[in-house]
């Protein structure tokens, strides 16, 4: 079992990667962490019992923040808060996503800057290690003032209402606390909004992208290389004094793992050999595989920073300091997801011209039209070309940037919002077709280098092979080709 500890700083991707990788990790919130709480809070009782006014803690929310709220009811407001803010719509968010989102959330109150109970870290401590998984629908969010409705979707499971996932079963809230001897909490002054004010939804889905999309560029890498064999592509393309004399980082990295994997191949050609130059969906993989790189690059720094931010409001820092602000909107996560939509779309893109190299018999050098086992009376890999040239067209259109749009709300006291949550989501549905593509070109990768002889393979994409020969077989007659695909692309998935 391992532990993540939680300060309110120092979380990183990598720390969420290892807490996923293992069903029974817990978070612990440090001492210095409760510390923190423990004095923003004794700031809030002081307002309150000063009778100041402070937004949200003592007024109402959004266009209401000139209402002022008497103390008895304060409370009261925070419940009602939640209740309204639940307007969630469609499928849920998976599982480990909204895992992601709690701990996410937990971590940004410990900074100590949003006043709530050492009561309610706990609970949603609580909810973190037993897997009590509330249920958050993925649609409804503006990205600014944070992302109420989702975020709403959590708070209210903590006060023993709405749904949750346990142990795979939907149930009501209240149902699974109860049988696990949970007292729901009663939301005090402040503790609604802090719950809701931030852009953990949005943050978290970018997590998940992030972890998907990176492993997938790093095997597009060997899926490529495996093409280039089964094409007998031209190796000097990737001699890395073409790539030193541009000098981007990501493009060296990306023409040296193709030497790496082409090293010792019998199937790979110089220039003047078979043909001059190859076209550029091989040639230029170092280019466009680098430069999507670079797009991970710049998506990591943001979520991680975000991912330890303070983007409550307001923001706690003495009994004289509650700033009302807008750390809660989401542009920088947005624009970042935008970013991660266009990189990841450009490797479905390349990818399936080379999956068109493959199969086109005017293109193919002397392998089979189709790589057809009988040409002319089965078609081979001919439709699963269509099945990729589907989810590239498809891309093309989730690729469009949500982070240009923006919505007034609140009666235009909120009038500009990020749509960053809705950019997350498109960035996971490319990154889902792009795993589909890529697979396709495993697929028929595969079969085209066993047609030329798997004993010229480099060693290194001769691992490979093996180890995806146990996915899916040689095209020798045709057959559901759906069921190949996906079992390849559950191989390619690393968060489930």
């Amino acid at each position: 079992m391992s532990i993540l500890q939680l300060t309110g700083e120092g979380l990183t991707i990598e720390k969420i990667e290892d807490f996923l990788g293992n069903n029974d990790s817990t978070v612990e919130i440090t001492d210095e962490g409760y510390n923190r709480l423990n004095a923003s809070r004794e700031i809030v009782k002081n307002i309150i019992n000063d009778g100041k006014t402070i937004y949200g803690i003592t007024t109402g929310f959004g266009l209401f923040s000139d209402v002022l709220i008497s103390k008895e009811k304060t409370s009261e407001l925070q419940a009602n808060l939640i209740r309204s803010h639940c307007c969630g719509i469609g499928k849920p968010f998976k599982e480990h996503t909204v895992l992601v989102m709690m701990i996410l959330r937990l971590n940004t109150l410990l900074k100590g800057h949003s006043g709530i109970t050492v009561k309610l870290a706990d609970q949603l401590k609580l909810f973190i290690n037993r897997r009590i998984i509330p249920k958050v629908p993925e649609q409804g969010s503006l990205g600014a003032s944070g992302d109420l409705a989702p975020l709403s979707h959590i708070a209210i499971t903590l006060m023993g209402e709405g749904e949750v996932f346990y142990k795979g079963e939907l149930r009501p809230a209240d149902e699974v606390l109860k049988e696990l001897d949970i007292t729901p909490v009663s939301l005090e002054a402040k503790e609604g909004l802090a719950l809701i004010n931030g852009t953990q939804p949005m943050t978290a889905q970018g997590i998940i992208n992030y972890i998907e999309a990176a492993h997938l560029v790093e095997s597009s890498l060997w899926i490529a290389s495996l093409t280039h064999q089964g094409l007998n592509g031209i190796i000097d393309a990737y001699n890395p004094n073409i790539h030193l004399s541009r000098g981007y980082k990501e493009q060296i990295y990306a023409a040296g793992k193709m030497m790496e994997y082409l090293e010792g191949s019998k199937l790979t050609t110089r220039q003047g050999g078979v043909r001059v130059q190859d076209a550029y969906s091989l040639r230029c993989i170092p280019q466009v595989h680098g430069a999507s790189m670079q797009t991970l690059e710049y998506v990591k720094e943001k979520l991680e920073i975000e991912m330890n931010a303070a983007n409550d409001n307001p923001l706690i820092f003495s009994e004289e300091e509650v700033f009302s602000g807008g750390n809660f909107h989401g542009q920088p996560i947005a624009i970042a997801m935008d970013l991660l939509k266009i990189g990841m779309a450009e490797i479905a893109n390349i990818s399936e011209r080379r999956i068109e190299r493959l199969v086109n018999p005017a293109l193919n050098g002397d392998l089979p039209a189709f790589l057809s086992p009988e040409v002319g009376f089965q078609s081979g890999a001919m439709i699963m070309q269509y099945a990729a040239a589907s989810l590239v067209s498809e891309n093309k259109t989730l690729a469009h940037p949500a982070s240009v749009d923006s919505i007034p709300s609140s009666a235009n006291q909120e009038d500009h919002v990020s749509m960053g949550t809705i950019g997350a989501r498109h960035a996971g549905d490319i990154i889902e077709n792009v795993r589909n593509v890529l697979a396709i070109e495993l697929i028929i990768a595969l079969t085209a280098v066993e047609i030329k002889g798997v004993g010229r393979l480099s060693p290194k994409t001769r691992e490979k092979f093996e180890q995806y020969r146990l996915v899916t077989k040689f095209i020798e007659r045709d057959r559901n080709f759906s069921i190949d695909i996906k079992n390849v692309s559950a191989a390619l998935t690393v968060v489930n």
